[in-house]
């Protein structure tokens, strides 16, 4: 007898059950207390990108390539973090923290902040030159911000809303200047010609050696099951295809041109079907 198809509801809880468990969601408390905005507030640029689940995945994983260009925040994985071996831990915490910020209540916030700031504080050590490093270093804190904040950006307005207004991309960056500020950025950029003189001034600092090379390697490794590596397959050359040109360079992994039409077609078919997912 043959086995009945999966209706299309059935289909719908079953990936987006999987997506949630992927991030873990389900353990994360976004109640707020009337009149509590949170950080940012429904009316927030902040709020529309980052509820954009495969615009912030994609731009996730090129917030991570960018991000490890820097050999101090490079160390900082290098030397204390299990990345290499636990990827998903890594960005399920990240994801956690991201949620908690932009859509928790301003308690929940300032916890998740005051526990990062925390951490950051453990977090030192040396460069094989010598060169000694502190996660809470407000330069190094705004590299990270900046990096993971414009591909953010970037990847949702090619993945969900190419109109997004040039007023309005410098809104969602002066809004998440705030949360860097209280990790304890400093001098962080407001809007898109402020993101652009940053990265210039930045890249002299910038470097790809063996050592990237081999934390890049394991970002973009295979998952652990089909499934994610379906999944992979599609977000690994969207998030390559959306550095910066001169950081795909660094990486050497430059998508050729006649590529990046499938590329973009590939995780724009898949962001639909995630959106169809989570839609409640």
């Amino acid at each position: 007898m043959a086995r009945a198809a999966p209706s299309l509801p059935g289909m719908r809880d079953a990936i987006g059950g999987r997506i949630r468990a992927l991030v873990g969601s389900g353990t994360v408390d976004l109640s707020r207390p009337p009149g509590d905005a949170g950080l940012f507030g429904p009316q927030s640029v902040a709020w529309r990108v980052h509820a954009d689940f495969s615009a912030m995945m994609i731009g996730g994983v090129s917030a991570l390539l960018l991000q490890m260009l820097h050999p101090l925040a490079l160390a900082g994985v290098w030397d204390h973090s299990d990345f290499r071996q636990n990827r998903l831990g890594r960005l399920r915490r990240t994801a956690q923290f991201i949620a908690l910020t932009t859509f928790g209540s301003t308690a929940s916030a300032t916890r998740a902040i005051d526990r990062v700031r925390a951490i950051h504080e453990q977090v030192t050590g040396s460069l094989p030159d010598g060169t000694s490093y502190e996660a809470s270093d407000p330069a190094l804190l705004t590299w990270v911000h900046v990096a993971e904040v414009d591909s953010f950006l970037r990847a949702y307005i090619r993945y969900r809303e190419p109109g997004l207004s040039g007023a309005e991309q410098d809104r969602y960056l002066d809004e998440n200047a705030v949360a860097a500020e209280r990790l304890g950025a400093r001098d962080v950029p407001r809007t898109r010609r402020d993101v652009e003189q940053y990265y210039r001034s930045v890249r002299p600092e910038l470097r790809f050696d063996a050592r990237t090379k081999e934390v890049a390697a394991a970002l973009l490794a295979r998952g652990p099951d089909a499934v994610t590596n379906s999944a992979l397959a599609i977000v690994t050359p969207a998030a390559i295809d959306l550095l910066p040109p001169w950081a795909a360079a660094m990486h050497g992994r430059s998508p050729a041109a006649i590529s990046r039409p499938a590329i973009r077609l590939g995780a724009r078919g898949m962001s639909n079907v995630l959106r169809w997912a989570l839609r409640r």
